[in-house]
């Protein structure tokens, strides 16, 4: 007896992050975004080196979360301007162009989005709705942060009128946190507190979103970093030389008592 075995054809493999467009077209709205995104990975650097010794986290910057696979492919993906993902690698075999869900299954543990106008494309509720057609309606980024990823902090900050949002994914919701005494939004499991801090970092002079630790203390970028220890040297250098006169006026004042010692017929280096 001959059996004849058929072919079935398997659905093709869900895509990788070099097969999904990694921009969608769209430029930077504003020159803040991106000092503001630097300005917060820097600072955080020695936080999650710490939490991830062996190296295992990704840090996003405006690019692409691709939550569901979607014709275009770039309407299944959200870009927060910020986000931070543990226990994945920084790199798949040498580099990211984006950050695929459904091939790495970790969500990010925070996202970030800087809004430039009113922040309301950053608070769209808007669920996903698939018309009798077969249509969909776009979800509007809040939603799918809260419902599908279930990103477990989201903050949203205006630039333009330093207002500062954050929530916190409690029993399947969002729920919008209430700053501490400092004005910051503590992140327990990252030991640190996000926050507005006014100064000037890249030559802007503006309200910036920062990080602090758990006790209030500003988490300084590199550069910072640098500066301070420089000013640490100068006044350790300053100190030194201070009292390098300070012994060169006291060598002078027993020379000069010496000299009067003698002039009296007393010799100042004879013995008892």
């Amino acid at each position: 007896m001959n059996e004849t075995i058929t072919a079935t054809g398997l659905p093709p493999a869900f895509p990788d992050h070099t097969q999904l467009p990694e921009e969608d077209g769209t430029f930077v709205k504003n020159f803040q975004e991106h000092p503001q995104s630097i300005i917060l990975t820097d600072s955080i650097g020695q936080v999650v080196e710490r939490l991830h010794p062996n190296g295992q986290y990704a840090i996003g910057q405006d690019c692409g979360i691709y939550w569901r696979e979607t014709d275009p492919p770039e309407r299944g993906a959200e870009a927060p301007d910020w986000f931070y993902v543990p226990n994945v690698p920084a790199t798949l075999d040498g580099f990211r162009r984006s950050y695929v869900l459904w091939r790495e299954h970790m969500a990010p543990f925070i996202a970030l989005e800087f809004a430039s106008g009113n922040g309301d494309e950053e608070r769209d509720r808007t669920p996903l709705a698939v018309a009798a057609d077969g249509t969909t309606t776009k979800p509007g980024k809040f939603w799918v942060y809260e419902r599908i990823i279930r990103i477990p902090y989201y903050g949203i900050y205006e630039m333009r009128t330093g207002n500062l949002e954050v929530y916190h994914l409690i029993d399947f919701g969002y729920r919008r946190m209430e700053a501490n005494e400092r004005g910051h939004y503590p992140i327990p499991v990252l030991d640190v507190e996000l926050g507005l801090w006014q100064g000037s970092y890249q030559n802007q002079e503006l309200l910036w979103l920062r990080w602090w630790d758990s006790q209030g203390n500003l988490l300084l970028t590199g550069s910072e970093q640098v500066e301070i220890e420089r000013a640490r040297v100068e006044q350790a250098e300053r100190k030194a030389e201070q009292a390098e006169r300070k012994a060169e006026q006291a060598e002078r004042k027993v020379a000069q008592l010496a000299d009067r010692l003698r002039a009296m017929g007393i010799d100042p280096d004879a013995e008892d």
